[in-house]
């Protein structure tokens, strides 16, 4: 069956294009774009007064942390650094039981999907029960995780993440008890859970060692060579913190970025989160393998990471994607106009990453929350193209936060201003999951994660920090 999707307005492969369409097919693929209106379809949707653009592609999430919004804003509670901070996170992950991750990721996934994203890379180290004993399937809440992604009708990919140890010489946090599996079981776990979903489009896996810090060397090398052999994504943490840097020269001589880039570890299908603390020689080495890197502007700001370098990171050809990370904020546009804003106040001068190669600030912006996610997770999105997946979103032309914008501005009005509530439809395979601003089961998700949110955090009690 093929459907028509007729918006007053496209934005397909850097260009509007008033009044095309779109055609998709019963697979979910794009057939055909632009198509005039008179083509033939079983089934024709019109979207006056909308324009519609491909969704975004959220790249990093670690969905479990909607959790703590608002919960660790205060020295008393969560401390004055990341370190700390820490502490409010394990106890969100320590409180939930298998139907809370489920409900939790609900919650995050239907909030991704009201503003525009179609897929999420969830980053994923919730494995064992809280207290550390195994369940009876070990991918138990990863299977939770994609079952409230297709409860949504979000793309995932399950970035099914190896967490082995606390840190180079460090005794096991109790903190992370829920995090640890041996080498050996993460990849029979991985094994497992790709085969069961074989055969579904909207779910696909990559691999997570988490950081150098909390996967030794050897262990990532294996990991690495067995996701190789499956052409998986390789995903880390790598230097969100001057400490972790210097854990890793303390164990092996040098950053992790060099000590990737020395083990052949970094490429195409390699991405760094964060890389809020590498030098000008490791972006060298990032751009001459052609890894990626992806950055979490709304919650690097909120824990005070640092500023990501995105003109150096850009200047040197590194594709650049983002994501939501902590949750902190879930909003894709947000994410996007920070990269350049961060920046601003850095050097005290304006639109740092306009021009770079030639290209409009607006345009890479939208590129880096569009398909540079698509790139870093390895899935056929990202853009209004022939044989890509039909993933798109619309917005209200008439919106306050965007009216009266012309086509030539209209793309640098929505990068830098759009309103979420400006977000209509989205659209994932084909599928419409936002329709008019609401989801089918948006009262339900809400209900349900409001329980588990009243169930964590009913029981704490504020505590100071001792330093």
């Amino acid at each position: 069956m093929k459907t028509l999707f007729l918006p007053e307005l496209l934005y397909a492969q850097g260009a509007f294009i008033r009044h095309g369409g779109l055609l998709v097919d019963d697979s979910g693929e794009i057939l055909d774009v632009p198509v005039q209106r008179e083509v033939a379809a079983d089934r024709v949707i019109e979207l006056p007064g909308k324009c519609l653009l491909p969704g975004f592609v959220n790249a990093h999430s670690h969905s479990f942390q909607r959790l703590i919004r608002g919960r660790a804003e205060s020295r008393i509670v969560s401390g004055k650094d990341f370190w700390s901070w820490r502490n409010t996170m394990y106890h969100a992950a320590s409180s939930l039981d298998a139907e809370d991750v489920f409900d939790v990721a609900r919650m995050a996934f239907l909030e991704m999907a009201l503003a525009g994203t179609t897929t999420v890379g969830e980053f994923h180290y919730l494995h064992t029960a809280p207290d550390g004993s195994l369940y009876e399937d070990p991918n138990l809440l990863a299977k939770q995780i994609i079952s409230a992604a297709q409860s949504v009708g979000i793309r995932i990919v399950l970035l099914r993440t190896a967490y082995i140890r606390s840190g180079f010489e460090l005794p096991r946090d109790g903190g992370q008890a829920r995090f640890f599996e041996s080498a050996d079981d993460f990849l029979a776990n991985m094994e497992r859970l790709t085969s069961e979903y074989s055969d579904d489009t909207q779910v696909r896996f990559g691999v997570a060692p988490h950081s150098v810090r909390a996967v030794p060397l050897d262990a990532i090398i294996r990991i690495a060579n067995w996701a190789r052999s499956k052409s998986l994504p390789i995903h880390m943490h790598i230097s969100e913190q001057v400490a972790e840097n210097a854990a890793s020269v303390c164990e092996y001589g040098c950053t992790p970025i060099t000590l990737l880039h020395r083990e052949k570890l970094l490429g195409p299908d390699f991405t760094a989160v964060h890389a809020t603390h590498v030098s000008e020689s490791e972006i060298a080495m990032m751009a001459q393998t052609g890894a990626n890197i992806c950055a979490c502007p709304t919650t690097e700001r909120n824990l005070g990471d640092g500023v990501f370098a995105a003109d150096a990171a850009m200047s040197a050809g590194i594709p650049v994607a983002l994501g939501s990370d902590s949750q902190a904020q879930i909003d894709p546009l947000e994410d996007a106009r920070e990269l350049d804003y961060h920046l601003r106040l850095v050097h005290q001068k304006r639109a740092i990453l306009d021009q770079i190669g030639g290209e409009p600030l607006a345009d890479r912006l939208f590129r880096c929350a569009t398909r540079n996610g698509a790139r870093a997770l390895a899935v056929p999105a990202g853009d209004l193209k022939n044989d890509l997946m039909a993933d798109f979103f619309t917005v209200d032309l008439d919106d306050v936060s965007i009216a009266g914008s012309g086509d030539e501005s209209l793309l640098s009005t929505i990068v830098f201003s759009l309103e979420r509530s400006a977000i209509r439809d989205v659209v994932v395979g084909g599928k419409l999951i936002i329709q008019n601003g609401r989801h089918a089961l948006q009262e339900e998700i809400v209900g349900r994660y409001q329980q588990v949110h009243e169930k964590v955090w009913k029981s704490s009690r504020r505590g100071r920090v001792v330093e």
